[in-house]
């Protein structure tokens, strides 16, 4: 084993500074429960992308340092240092999952039962070489599955089937998901294809269409048309959705999708109500791609609901049993249904230049990015 480990950090200073650079810090040892994990893949995701920016305006960011051990330095506007107070001056860890080989594990059985598997985990602080977990956090892949196949195992195959079970649990029988070509639209696009689930996909361009209808999508609704709140107005009549999943957030994407769900669900609603329908609609959102605020346009009724949808919180209020499966199913159809694709691999140097950060900061569907610690 190599005898250096090195961790991606961001800090915000007092002076309104973030600065994201490379450090070096010792290789752990591993308690009874734990194993040491060579970390050999480790995706970009949004919700990584808030450790690691913060609030900072990056579009001040600036490259220092050395080739080797570059330095991001960017400003933070004071009026978002009341947010993050708590975090001033604390070297935070960045990266949320990843994959690797046990190199090294502690005396029980579950920990000795890992030595020399390629393993996925979950758990802060995946970019880095090396990295220690407990050995119940880590997911063992399939023989014949690689690190890179099953560096993202968890994020975005855990909020799909999360969702999917969300539905069930809150008795609806169908599902919007917003940017629905992403890496996580299309796996769920996938899971409702195999679970005979309709899904209503939105995307925002026409390649987008193809792609999913390409993939099996038979609703798929495009928010840039003129002809967008009739066509999912439609594809609601269609498949009844009550539920929606919206990574957008702000504008009023949200307030349409209600609109519409009102429309579909009160189209044969004869006598006028000012309360509107009594079927409940439900939009969850997860994410952030739209940081302004969200815009609710009154118009349909008062039987519904706008949540935020946090992953662990929803697991939460699952089973064990059904999260036990869940993470089976993953396991084994990671090469398939949960497969994810990217378009660039760096180093953890490779993710602090500003022509990377300039791409995966956008948070473009179709650009995803893969850290490979170990080159």
């Amino acid at each position: 084993m190599s005898d250096t480990n090195i961790e991606l950090i961001s800090t915000i200073s007092e002076d309104n500074k973030l600065e994201l650079a490379l450090r070096e810090i010792e290789i752990p040892e591993p308690g009874e429960n734990d194993v040491i994990i060579r970390i050999e893949a480790a995706p970009i995701n949004p919700s990584d992308l808030g450790v690691m920016f913060s609030a900072a305006d990056m579009t001040t960011a600036k490259q220092s340092g050395s080739d080797e051990r570059p330095v991001i330095n960017a400003d933070v506007p004071a009026k978002f240092m009341g947010a993050v107070k708590k975090r001033i001056g604390k070297a935070i860890p960045v990266g949320n999952e990843g994959a690797g080989t046990v190199v090294a594990a502690g005396s029980s059985a579950a920990a000795q039962a890992l030595m020399g598997k390629t393993v996925a985990f979950i758990g802060g602080g995946s970019y880095r070489k090396f990295l220690r977990a407990n050995a119940q956090s880590c997911l063992e892949l399939e023989p014949g599955t690689t690190a890179e196949e099953g560096a993202s195992s968890f994020v975005n195959p855990l909020t799909a089937l999360t969702m999917v079970e969300t539905m069930r649990a809150e008795g609806h029988k169908a599902i919007v998901h917003a940017a629905a070509a992403s890496n996580l639209g299309q796996m769920l696009n996938r899971i409702c294809i195999a679970d005979g689930i309709d899904l209503v996909n939105i995307v925002r361009k026409e390649e987008q269409e193809t792609l999913l209808r390409d993939q099996g999508a038979k609703y798929v609704v495009n928010s840039s048309k003129d002809s967008f709140m009739a066509d999912l107005t439609q594809a609601l009549i269609d498949t009844g959705a009550t539920i929606a999943f919206d990574p957008i957030g702000g504008g009023k994407l949200a307030s349409d999708i209600l609109t519409c769900m009102e429309a579909a669900v009160s189209r044969d609603i004869t006598e006028y109500s000012v309360y509107g329908s009594t079927i409940f609609k439900q939009v969850y959102i997860y994410g952030g791609l739209d940081r302004g605020p969200i815009t609710l346009n009154r118009s349909f009724g008062f039987a519904w609901g706008v949540n935020g949808f946090l992953l662990f919180n929803a697991l939460g209020k699952l089973n064990k049993d059904t999260v036990v499966a869940m993470r089976k199913r993953i396991a084994a159809e990671i090469k398939t249904t949960f497969a994810s694709s990217y378009t660039h691999e760096v180093s953890l140097a490779g993710a602090l230049k500003l022509e990377s950060m300039a791409v995966y900061g956008k948070q473009a569907t179709g650009e995803k990015f893969l850290i490979k610690p170990q080159s």
